[in-house]
């Protein structure tokens, strides 16, 4: 005779599932970038694959193929280069031959005279901060690149298979949702609408702000345009922080250096001109993708940069957008 029932039984067996499950998760947290990063490839691409596939008469391996390269060449080779370029500029903080060192000087002397707060800029120690900052932000482009290419061939694997043999993948999350079949599909038709939103409709949004950032400081001949564009851009991801607040930094910099009209002008720029683009980016992103409010946004960036460096501008919202729906 059993020592336990039916009922204890089954309870000891869920305990036992619940801590197998836990188990995997901590196993798995080191591919935790892999994974979702093969999620939203695969919400991105879905159309394109299914147009393919299903209208031009491509095989599933070509059509999944040729969704890799573009992603690599679109999204992955630019982005590194993007984040080494950042990592070596912010590594040179400290060198007496930046510019920065004499606004931060200039900083210091009015800080000094009008506010009675001697060597202000020197106390708070900006650069080593700043350096340290970044090297929390993109702790992927720091380690060896050995993770790297790890954490890359993970993802393209399991994006590969789940292109391969897409109607048994989505056939199974259907069938293991626990929803009903018709509530499963409006729920999946959410979270891709919310992928856009995040990934999409945000990317474009802080890629314009970059753009217009980076040929702003070029018209008031700020140096290293460029990489003050791309700091733009992945700043541009905070709706509440965003390009206007950098250009408002560079304009007092700009005034403490005697250009008065390159000062106002800047100000100009990043809160007329980028403002303007951002709400009109946002009205016709909103009517076409969905629309993110900006708290989820701000809260998920606060989660997801801590976990996943700077991957967590994009997957912090995504995955709050996510538990939300």
């Amino acid at each position: 005779m059993s020592v336990f029932n039916t009922k204890q039984r089954n309870n000891i067996t869920l305990v036992g599932m619940v801590l197998l499950g836990c188990f995997l998760l901590y196993a798995l947290s080191g591919l935790f970038n892999s994974i979702l990063g093969a999620v939203v490839l695969y919400t991105i691409f879905r159309p394109m694959f299914l147009n393919l596939v299903e209208k031009k008469g491509w095989s599933k391996g070509a059509a999944t193929g040729l969704i890799i390269i573009i992603s690599l060449v679109v999204i992955v080779i630019p982005f590194l280069s993007v984040s080494i370029m950042v990592v070596d500029k912010i590594t040179e903080l400290s060198s007496a031959h930046l510019p920065i060192q004499e606004w931060l000087a200039k900083i210091d002397a009015f800080a000094g005279s009008h506010l009675h707060q001697q060597d202000f800029v020197k106390s708070i120690n900006i650069p080593q901060k700043v350096g340290g900052f970044v090297a929390e932000l993109f702790p992927s482009i720091l380690s060896s690149a050995a993770g790297i290419f790890l954490t890359l061939l993970v993802l393209y694997f399991l994006l590969y298979y789940m292109f391969a043999q897409y109607k048994e993948f989505e056939s199974g999350l259907i069938k293991y949702a626990p929803f009903r079949q018709k509530d499963s599909l409006k729920f999946a038709n959410e979270l891709r609408n919310a992928t856009y939103s995040n990934v999409i409709g945000q990317g474009i949004i802080s890629l314009s702000q970059g753009i217009l950032f980076t040929i702003g400081l070029k018209i008031v001949g700020l140096p290293d345009p460029i990489f003050w564009g791309v700091i733009g851009t992945f700043i541009s991801f905070l709706p509440v922080v965003g390009v206007p607040t950098l250009a408002l930094v560079f304009s007092v910099v700009l005034f403490l250096n005697g250009h008065t009209w390159q000062g106002f002008f800047l100000i100009a720029w990043g809160f007329v001109m980028i403002v303007y683009l951002d709400n009109f980016l946002r009205l016709l992103i909103n009517k076409r993708l969905a629309n993110t409010h900006p708290l989820i946004t701000i809260i998920g960036v606060i989660i997801g940069i801590p976990m996943f460096g700077i991957l967590g501008l994009v997957f912090g919202p995504v995955l709050l957008s996510y538990f939300l729906l």
